[in-house]
């Protein structure tokens, strides 16, 4: 007999459905890591009693450590066992998370069970980003990431809402992380019966591809592809550095702000609306910006969105009442909304297809990792001096990496490829 041949297509409109699936699947991703951004900093001041920021904000480092160094291993098994047993593999490792956060008796398990949540969210998001670029081809990229990173942030924002009115109806446990596993048994469920593996997709483009980097082929060694994703080249260094400092003013805004906002005496409800506007604005945001990025291009879509970040964060800083706030967190989710989906096409413009899973895992190792950076730091500020000035801080710091990438990204990678043939039969 003769072997199955499948035809390989590459496009949105080939593959909807399971690009539609995929958004599902990373509305679950989000909503899982939702479940934390209203009720953990609360159970932090009012459970747990501790008194240094530093201290509270542990959960925030552990998670984005583990996060981190998990997206760089993601594309490596990624494209040594595919796709989607990375992804059930994720689905599988967050299942202990809610009952973590339910049951723990000291902050030490609730700092562990943020280990395991940044475990299995490296490898089930950073999975859904590679599945989503495979199976779009280079045209629509910006497009697919703004789908896929607002998919994930509604997620968060959705979830960070409906805890915030389940902790105030019902208390800070075991409720709202009831939400959180019922999602991971829904997310687990949808990848093991309906997600298809997609890495003969990112085959079928890299036949087709033509690098920016003549000597950037398929057989650069891990360590290569991380010294030209982190420092050699202009473009893939310029947004990782970008997404690092996102994430530390983010890190800063899921660590401080409901603290800030509980202290200036905002009830819980109020806080929880807060905690999700922003990123609920930041998720809806990309369905517009990364098909922006498409047609005009990453960089200046960055570096504006940097800056709006800044001056959001300055607002925070400043303000004191509800409506500040409010429309300094409206500022905040459009300025990520710039920058977020429009980083990762940049990373996709510029990798090769076989080496773009580990290209995209060393940027979310860099992104990822200001998470970290951003708890310590903002902790390390808040208990020196106090939130508004670590808030005031990290908006010049993201002010200053917005005129990073204006000086040295370059502008035009998304335009060096050609249209792919959009067919290729395989074995």
């Amino acid at each position: 007999m003769k072997a199955a041949r499948a035809v390989i297509t590459l496009g949105l409109r080939q593959n909807i459905a399971q690009f539609m699936l995929l958004v599902a699947v990373n509305a679950l991703v989000g909503g899982t890591l939702g479940q934390e951004r209203t009720v953990l900093p609360l159970l932090a001041d009012q459970v747990f009693h501790l008194d240094l920021y530093t201290s509270a904000l542990t959960y925030i480092v552990a998670f984005g450590l583990a996060k981190a160094g998990t997206n760089y291993f993601a594309g490596t098994l990624s494209d040594r066992y595919g796709r989607k047993p990375v992804l059930i593999s994720g689905w599988l490792i967050a299942i202990p998370v809610p009952l973590l956060l339910i049951f723990g008796p000291s902050w030490g398990w609730i700092v562990a069970a943020n280990v395991v949540l940044g475990i299995s969210q490296g490898l089930t998001w950073s999975t859904t980003v590679m599945m989503k670029m495979d199976l779009v081809g280079p045209e629509r990229r910006g497009l697919a990431m703004g789908f896929n990173e607002a998919a994930g942030y509604l997620g968060v924002a959705g979830t960070a809402l409906a805890t915030g009115y389940i902790a105030a109806n019902y208390g800070l446990r075991p409720g709202p992380f009831l939400l959180g596993a019922a999602f991971i048994a829904l997310g687990l469920g949808l990848s093991v019966l309906f997600v298809r593996e997609t890495h003969h997709h990112a085959k079928v483009e890299a036949a087709n591809h033509v690098s920016v980097h003549a000597q950037a082929g398929s057989t650069l060694s891990n360590r290569q592809v991380f010294t030209l994703t982190s420092f050699r080249d202009r473009s893939l260094s310029s947004v990782s550095q970008a997404g690092l400092v996102n994430n530390l003013n983010d890190g800063l805004a899921w660590g401080l702000f409901p603290i800030l906002f509980a202290a200036a005496g905002l009830s819980i409800e109020r806080i929880g609306i807060l905690a999700a506007v922003y990123p609920a604005v930041w998720g809806a945001g990309q369905l517009i910006t990364g098909g922006l990025s498409d047609r005009i291009g990453r960089k200046w879509l960055i570096v504006g969105g940097m800056i709006v970040q800044a001056v959001a964060l300055g607002m925070v800083a400043f303000g004191h009442s509800f409506g500040v706030w409010l429309a300094a967190a409206v500022l905040l989710g459009a300025g990520t909304a710039m920058v977020y989906p429009t980083l990762l096409a940049a990373i996709g413009d510029v990798a090769h297809p076989e080496w773009r899973a580990r290209a995209v895992g060393i940027y979310r190792l860099w992104r990822d990792g200001g998470f970290a950076v951003g708890a310590l730091l903002s902790g390390l500020l808040a208990d020196a001096f106090g939130i508004p000035w670590a808030v005031a801080v990290v908006a010049a710091l993201t002010a200053a990496s917005g005129l990073i990438v204006a000086v040295r990204m370059r502008g035009s990678d998304h335009h060096h490829r050609p249209p792919l043939p959009v067919k290729l039969s395989v074995a």
